[in-house]
């Protein structure tokens, strides 16, 4: 029986080609509870979703970011300070592993591009 632990690597469903997304589709997009999301938000400046009354709505590029955070915490072992120094490319005192952050975002998005692709067909 497979181990559905946050810690083993989990296919996420391809990001639906919409603009903006509530906590809850992104809570299920990303295999996370919304509370964790919230929590989230205070840890990590970077994660800002748009808030109208009293509501969050995410965009594209926030679930890229969350899932990408949520790669660093749970499939790679970061801590929470460790994933926001690597985000901030702090720990990166060069230009190779600020590329190599970059390069990471970029297979990130063109594969979650890929994905969509083959829903789409």
């Amino acid at each position: 029986m497979p181990d559905s632990s946050p810690t083993q690597q989990t296919e996420l469903e391809p990001i639906p080609g919409k603009r903006y997304f509530t906590i809850g589709e992104v809570a299920k997009l990303c295999d996370l509870k919304p509370h964790v999301l919230r929590y989230w938000e205070q840890e990590f400046e970077q994660i800002q979703p748009v808030k109208r009354s009293n509501r969050r709505y995410y965009q594209r590029q926030d679930l890229l970011l969350i899932r990408q955070i949520r790669s660093l915490l749970y499939d790679q072992g970061f801590t929470i300070v460790g994933a926001r120094q690597w985000l901030k490319g702090e720990q990166a005192g060069d230009d190779a592993k600020r590329y190599r952050q970059l390069l990471r975002q970029t297979i990130t998005e063109l594969e979650s591009i890929r994905d969509l692709l083959k829903t789409v067909r």
